[in-house]
Order: structure tokens, then C-alpha cells, then sequence
């Protein structure tokens, strides 16, 4: 596949999801179940959130993309996630795979260890120091933040790549997006207030698992995610920056953009490179 791609390229995979309102099952963390559902619905998907033993497999059966996400992690919540990713890889639906905290303690890694073994995901995303230790590098995570920067982990983000055949979203001021197939697309929109506001990077990784339902290039499908909810961020700190507003309010801005977003606004705002790696 080509790496050229347009402003409306991604763009029309933002109308895409509006218009499919594709189903994305989420078995994420206590912390950000309501603002993932949130931002899934603001983009115009619909999200659900079910995580017992005893459905997953079933729920998995009818959505259109599967999201994990480790953050607050227990043996229940990871067996279920082991079930989901197992009916997921049996229809062929994409996964989108968040280790929060990677390298923080030995049972987070041993349990991103056990989901890779399971079966392994359409695409990968998270924070530099995430990245490099899912990757195998010897880096230690201060709790859910990243302690080292984007460019530090893009020769692990290759690796990472090789291993799974899929992609690798590595995030912070710039996003960097590689696969398989050799195409790296850099993002450098957003905010820094944005890291301020719990939920936002894991409602990262649920617009990218609703943008892979419609689009079936995967790397594609992470690029207009991210693209979306960056220039989203960066519109909205601006708007609370004029308003005198802080987080608290930016929150609830971000939804609203989510929602109200136009093409105009996006292609203007939108700063992307596209090259091999």
C-alpha cells in the first residue's frame, strides 16, 4: 500500500465511523470507563462495556472491533480479556491492545505477556516507556506515565512491529504510527493540558479501535484516530484558553469537539508527515 494520505483521506474515515456508528467492545479500566464510552459516542460510535466471564465471547460475536486496556488490572479482568481476544481472533475482528504501565510492576508485564501469547493485536498503542518494555527493553514506567520520550522508543516500536505483523502507535507531542508494511506517519497536533485529563490517551486507543471497524487499513485507520482527537484537543485548549478555563472544563470541551467537528477545521489544524521508516 501506498504511504501517500490526505487530510481527507482521514477525514473520511471521521464520517465513516459517524455514519457506521460501528459497535466497540471495551474491556478497559475503572477509571476511564465512562469517558472512553463518551468520546466513542461523541465520535459517533457506540461503545459497550461488558467484561464477564460469562458474555465476552457472546459480545465479542457482535461488535465490530475489540479494545483492552490494562490499567487497573486484576486476574478476573485479564481472563476476560484472554476470552475476548480469543473469540476476536477466531472472526477475525481488529484488536487494539493498550499496556497501561507497562513495565511498572512484574504482574503488568507478565500479564501484556500473556495477552501477546494469546493472540496478537491489530494494533498496539501507547506511551514512549509502554512501548520500549512491551518491546523487551529494560525500562522501568513511573506508574501509568511514560518516563522517556516518543524518539527513544521508535527502534523499539520497529521491533515491535516485527513481531506482530501489525501496528504501533507511539504517543506524545508528536504521535508516531509505523507497521509492517513500512509507513510512518507523524502527528504533532494536541495540547500538553491534555495529559492533564484522566482518560483521554485510553479514549486514544477506543476512537482508534472505532476507526479500524470502518477501515480496514489498520494503519490508516490509527493515523485518523489520532489525527482526530489531537487537532480535537488542540482546538479546545485554545477555545478554554480565550475563555479562561482549565482541565476541568477541557474535558467536557473535548466531547463537544468529538462531536462538532468539521472538515475545514480539521484539515487546516492538522499537521502530518507521511515517509517509510
Amino acid at each position: 500500500m501506498t504511504t501517500n494520505l490526505l487530510p481527507s483521506d482521514l477525514w473520511s474515515d471521521v464520517l465513516a465511523v459517524r455514519e457506521h456508528s460501528p459497535l466497540v467492545h471495551n474491556i478497559t479500566n475503572l477509571v476511564v470507563i465512562n469517558y472512553n464510552a463518551n468520546s466513542l459516542l461523541a465520535a459517533g460510535a457506540s461503545p459497550v462495556m461488558a467484561h464477564a466471564h460469562e458474555e465476552v465471547a457472546d459480545m465479542v460475536g457482535i461488535a465490530q472491533a475489540l479494545v483492552l486496556n490494562i490499567g487497573t488490572l486484576d486476574p478476573y479482568w485479564i481472563e476476560s480479556m484472554r476470552l475476548a481476544l480469543v473469540a476476536a481472533s477466531k472472526r477475525g475482528i481488529p484488536v487494539v491492545l493498550d499496556p497501561v504501565g507497562a513495565g511498572a510492576t512484574a504482574y503488568r508485564n507478565e500479564s501484556i505477556e500473556l495477552l501477546l501469547k494469546t493472540a496478537l493485536p491489530t494494533v498496539i498503542r501507547a506511551n514512549a516507556s509502554e512501548i520500549m518494555r512491551v518491546a523487551g527493553a529494560a525500562v522501568q514506567t513511573r506508574g501509568v506515565d511514560s518516563s522517556a520520550g516518543v524518539h527513544d522508543a521508535l527502534a523499539s516500536a520497529q521491533t515491535l512491529v516485527q513481531r506482530t505483523q501489525g501496528v504501533v502507535c507511539v504517543s506524545g507531542p508528536t504521535d508516531h504510527i509505523l507497521d509492517a508494511k513500512r509507513r510512518w506517519a507523524r502527528l504533532s497536533n494536541g495540547h500538553e493540558w491534555m495529559t492533564r485529563i484522566t482518560g483521554v490517551g485510553c479514549s486514544a486507543t477506543a476512537l482508534v479501535g472505532a476507526f479500524c471497524a470502518v477501515q480496514p487499513d489498520a494503519w490508516r485507520a490509527t493515523v485518523a484516530a489520532m489525527a482526530l482527537l489531537g487537532v480535537v484537543g488542540e482546538v479546545a485548549t485554545e477555545k478554554m484558553m480565550v475563555r479562561g478555563l482549565g482541565v476541568g472544563s477541557l474535558q467536557i470541551a473535548l466531547l463537544d469537539e468529538l462531536q462538532l467537528m468539521d472538515a475545514n477545521t480539521f484539515e487546516r489544524h492538522l499537521k502530518l508527515e507521511v515517509a517509510p521508516w
